[in-house]
């Protein structure tokens, strides 16, 4: 077997005392890591303490029979493997513990090393069901998390467009701003096609040097350049069949342009180093954030790419222009448990987002992050959000000095609350404590506030 014994947790239930004790020392010297039960009922008490991988039992035993406890094994959250022992050599019995769940059997009297090697492969498919279900839980949280949200009719109109481009296997262009979601437009694209079932393959150009990029795109030969010590397939090759979702496309340099031409034109190309010719079947979805037609005008990008590309063009509006998607998004963000007070919620509405959605999304994780009580208020923001707002009542000569903006607001609220913390507190939209931190921060002494106080040098805490 070539699984760590160790890492087997092993449960042996037999009333045998005997033949139980002579296979858990085999075991054990094995390296396994045993837990003894001379019933059913004291085995289903160990597994409700504790997690194992493979249960060997033996059918025949007073009190609960090997079967039952089979079927509690089975049917509880654990589901570990199970292995029967029989000393009838029932076929009954043995075919009704495999419809109940049970790994293999054997029948006793039996060589150990017979019960080591069963173990071994029962523990291979334990490990296997449980990597599946990690890989389930995975593709359905990033599902989620890659969810499109809207109903302002700028997404209502993009979601039409997906809707009608996803299946037509066509090169589609996406632009839009940085941190408008481009990336999901392409996997609502994939989603929707007809190779929705093969892999969909992402690279951004911005994030690589031009001489990775390549090798990235396109694959290397063993020895092709310094560093490349075994051959590797590029991502093309990798998505083949599938989609391949090109991000900031408008990065590549010239030479790179000219061999994704060639591939979009036959799906043709040769690994570095290489002379042979490999064909792919590859959708093509890239994105931009640039204006690629001037790009075309300045002769920076080619027109005959250009135009493969572009088949169709999809436009992700920013965040700006779609206000009413707001507060989906940040309820989203935001998770079950928590709230907003409504305070925060029109500042966030009245805030620009040049950083779009991902600012958005960051914004909401540091306010919960500084949140006291589930409940996000307005100084949670970060401060170029808290500061736009306090502009609208605040007016300065520094008004491009965000953290001034906030800090006069402050001054503003105590001198019109005559230094009362816990209603200023209030009217800010946080809570007493927060008020502290930022007086702290900003480093207000409270002169700044008594001049207009009714009782100079008297403080409401």
């Amino acid at each position: 077997m070539q699984t760590d014994p160790t890492r087997v947790e092993l449960l042996l239930v037999d009333d045998d005392d005997e033949f139980r004790e002579t296979v858990a020392s085999r075991f054990r010297t094995r390296g396994f890591p045993v837990t003894e039960a001379r019933s059913g009922e004291e085995a289903l008490e160990a597994a409700r303490r504790r997690e194992f991988d493979v249960a060997v039992v033996d059918v025949m035993m007073p009190g609960m029979s090997g079967v039952e406890v089979l079927k509690e094994l089975k049917g509880g959250p654990a589901d570990c493997e199970v292995i029967m022992l029989t000393g009838q050599g029932s076929i009954e019995t043995a075919v009704e513990a495999m419809k109940a769940g049970a790994y293999d059997f054997l029948t006793k009297p039996f060589p150990l090393k017979d019960l080591e090697a069963l173990v071994g492969r029962a523990y291979e498919r334990r490990a296997l069901r449980k990597e599946n279900q990690q890989l389930r839980t995975i593709l359905q949280r990033n599902q989620t998390s890659h969810e499109m949200i809207g109903r302002s009719p700028a997404m209502l109109e993009l979601f039409r467009l997906v809707e009608r481009a996803g299946p037509s296997d066509k090169a589609i262009l996406i632009e839009g701003e940085s941190g408008t979601g481009k990336e999901l437009v392409a996997r609502a694209l994939h989603a929707t096609s007809k190779r929705a079932d093969k892999p969909l393959v992402v690279i951004n150009c911005a994030a690589l040097p031009e001489t990775l990029l390549e090798s990235e795109l396109f694959g290397h030969e063993k020895g092709s350049f310094t560093g490349a010590v075994t051959a590797k397939q590029g991502l093309f090759e990798v998505a083949d069949g599938g989609t391949l979702f090109i991000d900031e496309i408008g990065e590549l340099s010239g030479a790179l342009q000219a061999k994704l031409l060639r591939v979009l034109e036959d799906g043709s190309f040769r690994r570095i180093g290489s002379i042979k010719e490999r064909r792919v079947n590859v959708r093509i979805l890239s994105a931009t954030n640039r204006d690629l037609l001037k790009e075309v005008e300045a002769g920076r990008f080619r027109d005959d790419l250009y135009y493969r590309i572009n088949i169709m063009s999809l436009k992700m509006p920013p965040l700006r222009e779609r206000i009413g998607d707001i507060p989906l998004l940040v309820r989203h963000f935001m998770g079950p448990g928590w709230d907003i007070e409504p305070e925060a919620m029109a500042a966030l509405e009245r805030y620009p987002w040049p950083g779009n959605i991902r600012q958005l999304s960051n914004a909401v994780e540091r306010a919960k992050i500084m949140a006291d009580d589930g409940i996000l208020r307005l100084g949670d923001f970060p401060p170029e959000v808290v500061a736009h707002d306090c502009s609208r009542s605040v007016t300065l000569d520094m008004a491009d000095d965000l953290s001034t903006l906030a800090r006069a607001k402050i001054v503003e609220v105590l001198r019109r609350e005559k230094g009362n913390k816990t209603r200023a507190a209030k009217r800010l939209g946080i809570d007493r404590r927060k008020l502290y931190r930022l007086v702290e921060k900003y480093q207000i002494s409270s002169s700044e506030w008594e001049s207009t106080a009714d009782q100079p040098g008297r403080v409401s805490q």
